[in-house]
């Protein structure tokens, strides 16, 4: 904004303008931001890094399994010199571990679909083409790799497909790993419609979304909660068409969600989320001279 049009705003207006300046900045405690936006403490303020005094140290709990034991023996006494044989009578001084993942590389098995020429007709006979042909070359172990990496880890396409060029020593184009994803989803079909045939039978539901990048566009994660399943529905809109298409007409006795109007309608009654009431009240405590959010925030806890 510019001198000249800070010089005609009218008393009122500049009054409300020093004091939208003057209020917090929001913060992941007081709005939807992620806590990775917020500003870090200046370091004076900062509680120091390593254990609290009077910490009780641990150390790493021994392993119950193991592959291989290797003895040290002592060959020498250090008190005379003598020399300790090796089949002397010995007690456990201390264990102690080393932990290594062993090298991994991809196990290829390759088919050979032969023929041969009949002794008794002389025709060539080939033998049938095996099942390996008619299907992906990649393995369910690599499947199960790719889907862990890809949903759990979160990791982009461009990214899994170097951590198995990295790790595995495995070349996979983009485009193979899509495909992958795909054939995966099959085995999730049956566990995924019990879930949603369960949410549609709940009694209290709750709901929330958040937006999240889908092959490059904007679209919204949506998550229903009941108090036996979890179902998660990707979907480019924040509509509540998302939620009539997900329940089929199925009105619980309660939805709880945040106050977005998406989220309304959907149950007998409606319960606001006390988490997202919460970090308004804790906003408005900070910001407010009022008396009223202070309270709130003690009933609320």
């Amino acid at each position: 904004m510019e001198r000249g049009d800070l010089q005609r705003l009218s008393k009122d207006e500049l009054i409300d303008l020093v004091l939208r300046l003057q209020r917090p900045e929001k913060t992941s405690r007081t709005s939807s931001k992620p806590p990775a936006t917020d500003r870090k403490e200046r370091r004076d303020k900062a509680r120091p890094g390593g254990a609290k005094p009077g910490h009780e140290g641990k150390a790493r709990a021994m392993s119950e399994m193991f592959d291989r034991q290797v003895d040290h023996r002592p060959g020498q006494c250090r008190c005379c010199q003598a020399k300790l044989s090796d089949d002397l009578p010995a007690e456990t001084a201390g264990e102690y571990e080393t932990i290594e993942l062993p090298p991994i590389h991809p196990v290829v098995e390759r088919h050979r679909r032969l023929s041969v020429r009949c002794p008794s007709c002389g025709v060539l006979v080939a033998a049938k083409v095996p099942a390996a042909a008619k299907s992906t070359p990649f393995g369910s172990r690599i499947h199960a790799v790719a889907t862990y990496l890809k949903t759990f880890q979160a990791l982009s396409y461009e990214r899994l497909q170097r951590a198995f060029a990295d790790l595995f020593g495995l070349t996979i184009s983009q485009g193979g790993l899509m495909n992958m994803l795909r054939r995966s989803q099959t085995a999730f079909v049956p566990e995924c419609d019990t879930a949603i045939a369960t949410l549609r039978r709940a009694k209290v539901v709750a709901s929330d979304e958040t937006g999240v990048r889908i092959e490059g566009s904007n679209a919204y994660q949506w998550v229903f909660r009941s108090n036996e399943a979890v179902v998660h529905r990707a979907a480019p809109t924040r509509g509540a068409v998302v939620v009539r298409e997900l329940m089929e007409g199925h009105r619980p006795e309660v939805w709880c969600s945040d106050r977005y109007s998406a989220q309304q309608g959907h149950g007998a009654v409606h319960q606001t989320c006390l988490a997202h009431l919460a970090r308004d009240v804790a906003d408005g405590d900070q910001t407010s001279h009022d008396m009223l959010p202070s309270r709130l925030r003690l009933w609320l806890k």
